[in-house]
Parts: structure tokens; C-alpha cells; sequence
């Protein structure tokens, strides 16, 4: 009952960026960096729908990308971009995940979103940990332990009162990246051409997607709200200096559209798509029929029917009227003719009998 107030106030902290950046959760995504065994293995799950992270839309045909992971390396810096392929000419860089050790083997993790898609300075780091106070003695319960070195598989990051200690070294990624076992990975897949895992799932609500991922931020600290910097700035330059930007993504964002498209009601699964974007023409053709019920449509047509009946039989007999008296006219005038000709015909044979 009293974890419930404090969750939600948690989440509404949080606003959204108006970004397409909204639709990747650089927390979520950097927590399943850090237990992901190899490069492979955190690109699949990183794209697989059962995962629930990625969410990202960028050429905006509903459907989400498919997110490549491209490995950098400088002696012991790495830069794991994650790219979308926009189209078959353009690719946008999502974010870049930064590891580094320096020369005391002390070891750095960070992930750094786009500007395109997070605005600047988005950067997301572990969230520091006081490093423990250690004791000869176990059995020692007394508020002064005698403190022991802490080992070195911990990295420091200096603020402005006190050490803090970002325990990185023991993810199973970074073992793997800096272990001689280690193999460069360098994904075959562009645009079109995906791995058979992946089958491009239709996006979720960008607030039902923040609403399900919003969990891994307690573990993590970052984004605009905080005040975190970049650790190796030379890693980063470096990264910075080929980093790919797509015209195709810079003009949604300049004509809105991935904020348009965040605030519209789009489905979470694909089974809903039918239901939340009906077609306008059944609504268009039921307003224009509303008042008219289908019994009264029949009633009308009848109607309709029977006065055409009525009045084509009226219009027969009023012609057979017309046609049988035009018909004894002529008979009459037949008749007249004959007399006629009878009594000419009897005048002139008198004439000529005398």
C-alpha cells in the first residue's frame, strides 16, 4: 500500500522528450548491456519483442526497426553504436554505449543518446554506490570499522563532495570484452535484410511502452534531469567523429511528426490494429442512413412500387380510351364516305337513262 504513492510520483517525474528517443529507453537499454554475455547475445535480445524495449519508429511505418550494434575499438576503449538502417541510403546512429579502462584497470561504462533523437547531453551511467566499509573482524559491531582497501575492480568518479564507486567490472560483458577470449562482432545485417529472429512488431503507445520500462531506472542515474559527464572524452571524440545522421530522420524532427506520432492512440499488439484505425467510410455511410430504419426503407419502396403500377395502368386505359375513339371516328367517317358515293352514283344514272 505504501509502495504504490511512491512509484507513481517516481514515474511522473519523468516527462517525456517530444523525441523519438521516447520509444528507447537508454536505462532499460544499458541494464541489458551489463548482463548480456557477448555483443551477439545483447543485439538479439536487444531486438526481440518479448525483451519490450525496443520500441523505435523512425521512417515511421508503424513497425519497429531493427537495431545493429557496430563495435569500435582503441587499445582499451570501446564504442558499441547502436544503428538504425532509415532506409537503403541512410543510417542513424540511437546511441553509443562507451567502455574504457584506464591504465590503473579501472573500468568506465556509459551510454550516450543521439542529439537527433535525445536532445544534447543525454548521458546514463550506473548509479554510484558508497564503497563498503570493510573490517578485520566480522564479528565487529561498532559505529568505528577499521577500514581495509577496497579491491580494484571498482571505477571512481569524483564529485564535488564526496568518491563514489561504480562497480562495473563485474558484468558479464565487460569480463568478455577485455578477456582473451574476446571476438570482434560486426553485424552482416542493413536494411531489408534482417536476421531470422526478427520479425518487425508493430509499435506500442509511447506511454504504455514508458509505463512497462520505467523499473530500470532505479538502478541507473542520468538523462536531462541530472548531471552526469562524459568520463572519456577521448573515446567519445573519436566516436563523434564518424557518427552517421540520417535528412530523413532531421526532417521528422523538424516537422514533428515523431511527436505527432507519440501522442497518437497507436495499438500495443498487432491483433488491435483493425480495431484502432477503423476506415471512415461505414461511419460516413451509416450518418448519411441513420434515419431510416431498414422496415421503413421497405415500407417506402413498396409504396414507390404500387403508384408506379397505378399510374401505368392509368395511362393504359386513358390510351386505349383515346385509341378506340380515334377508332370509331374513322369508322364514322368511312361510313359517311359511302352514303356519299351511293347517292352520286344514283343521280348520274338517271341522267344518263334520259
Amino acid at each position: 500500500m505504501l509502495a504504490l504513492p511512491l512509484v507513481a510520483q517516481t514515474e511522473n517525474d519523468t516527462t517525456l522528450l517530444g523525441l523519438p528517443g521516447d520509444n528507447l529507453d537508454l536505462f532499460a537499454v544499458l541494464n541489458l548491456f551489463q548482463k548480456s554475455k557477448t555483443i551477439e547475445e545483447f543485439e538479439k535480445s536487444l531486438n526481440e519483442e518479448k525483451s519490450g524495449i525496443n520500441n523505435l519508429d523512425l521512417n515511421l511505418d508503424n513497425k519497429v526497426d531493427f537495431i545493429k550494434v557496430v563495435t569500435n575499438q582503441k587499445d582499451q576503449d570501446f564504442s558499441f553504436i547502436l544503428q538504425v538502417d532509415v532506409n537503403e541510403k541512410e543510417i542513424q546512429d540511437v546511441a553509443v554505449v562507451l567502455v574504457s579502462k584506464d591504465k590503473d584497470g579501472k573500468v568506465t561504462m556509459q551510454i550516450v543518446g543521439d542529439e537527433d533523437l535525445y536532445g544534447k547531453g543525454y548521458v546514463v551511467e550506473p548509479r554510484a554506490e558508497k564503497p563498503p566499509t570493510v573490517t578485520p573482524n566480522p564479528a565487529y559491531t561498532g559505529d568505528q570499522p577499521v577500514t581495509v582497501t577496497a579491491p580494484a575492480t571498482t571505477t571512481t568518479t569524483t564529485t564535488t563532495s564526496t568518491t563514489n564507486v561504480v562497480v562495473v567490472e563485474s558484468a558479464p560483458i565487460v569480463q568478455y570484452v577485455y578477456s582473451p577470449v574476446y571476438v570482434p562482432y560486426y553485424p552482416p545485417y542493413h536494411y531489408a535484410y534482417y536476421p531470422p529472429y526478427f520479425a518487425a512488431f508493430t509499435v506500442m503507445a509511447v506511454s504504455v511502452y514508458h509505463h512497462n520500462n520505467y523499473y530500470h531506472h532505479g538502478a541507473y542515474y542520468g538523462g536531462h534531469g541530472n548531471t552526469v559527464v562524459i568520463h572519456n572524452t577521448n573515446n567519445y571524440n573519436n566516436y563523434n567523429n564518424s557518427r552517421n545522421t540520417s535528412n530523413t530522420v532531421n526532417h521528422n524532427n523538424a516537422s514533428g511528426n515523431y511527436n505527432r506520432n507519440n501522442t497518437a492512440a497507436r495499438p500495443s499488439t498487432t491483433g488491435s490494429s483493425a480495431s484502432a484505425r477503423p476506415s471512415a467510410s461505414p461511419s460516413a455511410s451509416q450518418s448519411k442512413g441513420a434515419s431510416a430504419s431498414p422496415s421503413s426503407r421497405q415500407s417506402a419502396s413498396q409504396s414507390t412500387n404500387a403508384s408506379r403500377a397505378t399510374t401505368s395502368s392509368s395511362q393504359a386505359s386513358s390510351s386505349a380510351r383515346s385509341s378506340s375513339s380515334s377508332s370509331s371516328s374513322s369508322r364514322s367517317s368511312y361510313s359517311s364516305g359511302s352514303a356519299s358515293r351511293s347517292s352520286s352514283r344514283s343521280g348520274g344514272g338517271g341522267g344518263r337513262r334520259r
